[in-house]
């Protein structure tokens, strides 16, 4: 959650209080591996977030069943209740140091449109719903700030369901 650009708020790593990590075999901000490689292997992880109807508190698992901790009910206002929206996808700082765009790449560096062994993707994306069951997610909204910079691709197909293509290098010749 941030809701300042993370100057005061918001956490993506363990910086920040409140995260109650259950599981010391997964370290938050860690690397993950195996890692996929450009036109090789492709490897996926699963996260799945959701509230504990009974606590509040929002719980995050990895894999097929691997608990790794929880946010406590009382950190959240608009939470308290339910999730009303649900974003996916990459971030990267821009401060413009010297006036130009970071060279900081999104993802593997790729563009949305490289495709599958390049860009770097979200697949089967799904929600918890009210009766906390997995419900598969239809039609999303893509938003790219600069697509000289970094695109998004959305699709969907029964393999995949809803998924997306994003990514991009970051300063480039179109991406000053």
């Amino acid at each position: 959650m941030q809701s300042d650009s993370y100057q005061a708020t918001g956490c993506y790593n363990l910086l920040c209080s409140g995260f109650v990590q259950t599981n010391s075999r997964i370290a938050i901000g860690a690397a993950i591996s195996p890692v996929s490689s450009l036109a090789g292997s492709q490897y996926d992880i699963t996260i799945l977030i959701w509230k504990d109807p009974k606590l509040g508190n929002w719980w995050m698992g990895f894999g097929d069943s691997t608990l790794i901790g929880y946010w406590p009910a009382d950190l959240f206002t608009h939470l308290a209740d339910r999730a009303t929206m649900v974003e996916w996808g990459g971030e990267v700082v821009n401060s413009r140091a010297n006036g130009r765009h970071t060279t900081t790449q999104m993802g593997s560096g790729h563009f949305a449109e490289d495709g599958f062994k390049k860009a770097s993707y979200f697949r089967n994306l799904e929600i918890v719903d009210s009766d906390n069951s997995l419900s598969s997610v239809r039609d999303i909204s893509t938003l790219a700030e600069n697509t000289n910079c970094y695109d998004i691709k959305s699709s969907y197909n029964n393999e995949w369901g809803t998924h997306f293509y994003y990514g991009g290098p970051g300063n480039n010749r179109e991406c000053p």
